[in-house]
């Protein structure tokens, strides 16, 4: 990989990163039981989605 494109891999996981922490504390302040459970499922797949992009660099 050039140096730019190890910078713009580091750039998207730094993006996926954020979004998943703003996601998991949205989570943390909904009240509705059913609409925390799904966001939650949104949560955890975008971690899961994260860490299979993480494990290929």
């Amino acid at each position: 990989m050039t140096p730019k494109e190890i910078l713009y891999v580091e750039d998207a996981l730094g993006h996926a990163q954020f979004l998943t922490q703003q996601s998991q504390s949205a989570v943390n302040m909904l009240q509705d039981t059913d609409l925390k459970q799904q966001a939650q499922q949104l949560v955890d797949q975008n971690r899961r989605i994260y860490q299979q992009f993480y494990s290929l660099v």
